[in-house]
C-alpha cells in the first residue's frame, strides 16, 4: 500500500509539472525469464527459470508519465527435490504451470526522457499496476504402473483432483489477479527504436499457483467425491518419502502448505519497442531533436 501512494504522488506531480514534450504510442515485443516463489519455493531459489515473452504497447503522456498494456505468457516450475529444508524434500511434490497473463502499468521516469534527445535519451524507471491472468498447475505421474488411466511420465492437471480435499465444484479459481510492481530501464537506440530491460514483479491474490496451501485431506473423502480418487490420493501425497524412518507425509490434517502466504511470479526481460510519436520542441533549448 505504501509503495502505491509513493507511486501515485509521484505520478500526479509528474502530471501537474510537466510540459508534455513528448506524447505519442510506442510498441513493440519483449523476451526473458519467468520464475515463480511460493511453497514449493521457499527460499527464492533461482536455479529454473523458464522462457516468458509478451507484446507491450506503451503512451507517453510527456517525459515522466507513462501508461502501459501488455499481453504475456511464461512457464513457472518448482520441486521439492531441489530444497535444502528436510520437510520440503520428504514432502516431494512438484508442479509447472503456463502463465496467461494481462497488465496494466502506470510508469514513472526518474530522469526527464525524450526520444531522439542527445542529452535525455535514458533512464530508470517504475511502474506499478494490476495484472489479470490464467492458471493451471499440473504434475508429471512418476508412479511404477498405470492409475486411474494414468501412465508413468504423463502430466496430469491438479486441481481436477481436489489434492486438499477440496469437493467437486469448490475447487480454486485458475483466473485471478495480481498487485505487479518492479522496476526498468530505457534507452534510445535512434529517434525511433528503443530498448527496454524490466523486472516485474506478480503479487497475486491466490495461493494455489502451485497446487499446495494448507493440510493433506482424509484419503476417504476421495472415494466418494472423485472417479480418479487413487490417482488423487497419490498426486496429494502418495509421492512422499519417510521421515527418520517414520511413515510418511500425508495424515489428514498435517501440514502441506502455508496458506499464510500467497504465491508470487515474476517476470524479466528485455523489449524493443517502436515510437510512433513526436517531440514537440519548447521554446527554449532542451537539446531535443525534431522528428
Amino acid at each position: 500500500m505504501r509503495f502505491m501512494v509513493i507511486t501515485a504522488s509521484l505520478l500526479f506531480t509528474a502530471t501537474v509539472s510537466g510540459q508534455s514534450l513528448m506524447r505519442g504510442w510506442e510498441v513493440g515485443p519483449w523476451a526473458g525469464v519467468s520464475y515463480y516463489f511460493g511453497d514449493l519455493n521457499t527460499n527464492y531459489r533461482l536455479n529454473r527459470p523458464n522462457a516468458a515473452g509478451g507484446f507491450l504497447a506503451r503512451y507517453n503522456f510527456n517525459e515522466r508519465l507513462s501508461f502501459s498494456v501488455s499481453g504475456n505468457y511464461g512457464k513457472i516450475a518448482a520441486y521439492d527435490s531441489d530444497s535444502r529444508n528436510p520437510f520440503e524434500q520428504d514432502r516431494n511434490l512438484s508442479f509447472q504451470s503456463d502463465i496467461w497473463d494481462g497488465t496494466a502499468l502506470f510508469e514513472f521516469n526518474f530522469l526527464p526522457y525524450f526520444h531522439g534527445s542527445r542529452d535525455n535519451f535514458f533512464t530508470p524507471y517504475l511502474f506499478g499496476g494490476l495484472s489479470i491472468f490464467n492458471f493451471n498447475p499440473k504434475a508429471v505421474y512418476d508412479g511404477p504402473t498405470q492409475l486411474n488411466g494414468v501412465n508413468p511420465g504423463e502430466l496430469v492437471e491438479l486441481r481436477p483432483l481436489g489434492t486438499e480435499g477440496q469437493f467437486k465444484g469448490e475447487e480454486y479459481f485458475t483466473v485471478t489477479a495480481a498487485f505487479t510492481y518492479g522496476m526498468g530501464f530505457k534507452f534510445d537506440l535512434n529517434y525511433e527504436w528503443s530498448m527496454n530491460i524490466h523486472a516485474g514483479i506478480r503479487s497475486t491474490y491466490t495461493d494455489y499457483l502451485d497446487d499446495v496451501s494448507t493440510v493433506y485431506p482424509d484419503r476417504t473423502d476421495y472415494i466418494s467425491t472423485r472417479p480418479q480418487s487413487d490417482l488423487a490420493v497419490y498426486m496429494s501425497s502418495g509421492k512422499s518419502l519417510a521421515i527418520d524412518g517414520g511413515k510418511p507425509l500425508g495424515t489428514k490434517g498435517q501440514q502441506r502448505g502455508d496458506s499464510g502466504n500467497n504465491d508470487v511470479y515474476l517476470f524479466a526481460g528485455v523489449g524493443i519497442l517502436y515510437y510512433f510519436g513526436d517531440v514537440r520542441c519548447p521554446s527554449y533549448g532542451s537539446g531535443t531533436r525534431r522528428k
